[in-house]
């Protein structure tokens, strides 16, 4: 099931996809559940927003591709590097990427969203995706000169527009058979098997729980592939993941 949070008529709602359609729903399926109100709705006459906002916050991976790893420079982490993006750097499909003045080298890194689903706190790893609602594409936005030069990612990351989600939340999905590409202006700059992943999802959220509750809503970003590269304004960055769509966002200087 595609799920879409969308804006229509001034307002915010949430619906089911169905072809070209939405067939709208009566509340969060998060936490309402998939009743219906009976209407549907041209996906062609509504914004799509970004599938969620995390209640609390976004939880990144690091350096979980080996080949982006070695193009950082570096070996990957024997555990998962946890990072978070602050929940105002959410933009959905579409919106402008901002590149702020204070960096001179802003960055792409398409990404595996996963979106959790329950309260999750000291989780195994083998009972984990019972914990998933669904999937989501992501582009972890980062300003790369001041992530060098800070020394620690807060800054470099969480920039408001710097965390990209979308189109849909997808509640069925294989990710051993999913491939990320990213395109910056039509090229392809970014593509590689989800499967090259040295931290599996349900590992990263066993990993995560055992540090911090994650919360319904929370959204995990998995790691991205090697390839990253600078973007201007102008550009338009788009990541794509086999069986959850495209996300598109174009990128203007604030």
């Amino acid at each position: 099931m595609r799920i879409a949070r969308f804006s229509h008529q001034d307002a915010i709602r949430y619906g089911i996809v169905d072809g070209t359609e939405l067939v709208v729903l009566a509340g969060d399926p998060m936490f309402a559940g998939y009743e219906t109100t009976g209407e549907r709705v041209p996906v062609a006459d509504v914004a799509l927003l970004a599938p969620v906002i995390p209640r609390s916050k976004v939880v990144c991976v690091g350096k979980n591709y080996a080949d982006h790893a070695a193009e950082m420079g570096g070996e990957a982490p024997k555990e998962p590097l946890l990072f978070f993006k602050p929940n105002t750097a959410v933009i959905g499909p579409n919106d402008s990427i901002v590149r702020p003045p204070q960096s001179e080298r802003t960055d792409y890194e398409g990404e595996l969203a996963v979106v959790i689903g329950r309260i999750a706190k000291n989780v195994p790893a083998a009972q984990a995706l019972d914990y998933v609602f669904g999937y989501t594409i992501a582009n972890d936005v980062t300003a790369r000169d001041l992530q060098k030069s800070d020394g620690q990612w807060a800054r470099a990351k969480g920039f408001d527009t710097f965390c990209p989600l979308g189109p849909a939340i997808e509640t069925e999905f294989d990710a051993a058979s999913a491939t990320v590409t990213t395109r910056l202006n039509g090229d392809i700059v970014q593509q590689a098997p989800i499967s090259d992943m040295i931290h599996s999802i349900p590992d990263i959220i066993a990993y995560a729980s055992a540090a911090f509750t994650l919360l319904p809503g929370d959204v995990i970003l998995t790691g991205t592939p090697a390839g990253i590269g600078a973007f201007g304004a102008g550009d338009v960055v788009e990541v794509e993941i086999t069986g959850l769509g495209i996300l598109r966002n174009p990128a203007r200087d604030a």
